[in-house]
């Protein structure tokens, strides 16, 4: 089974970092004042990112 897709809107991402703070497995860090995804296998698809983003910038596909 392969890994979800996570994405980051970096056009929508304003760095408040709560998907950061909120992935229990860490799969983002924010770099400058936008999140990346830089662990996307660690991804267990809770979705916590995608629903916790206040400006719709996580996907997780």
């Amino acid at each position: 089974m392969s890994s979800p897709k996570v994405e980051i809107i970096e056009s929508y991402c304003k760095g408040c970092s709560i998907c950061v703070e909120f992935c229990p497995t860490d799969v983002f860090e924010m770099e400058g004042f936008i999140a990346k995804v830089v662990r996307p296998e660690a991804c267990t698809k809770c979705m916590q990112c995608e629903l916790r983003c206040p400006d719709f910038a996580v996907k997780v596909h």
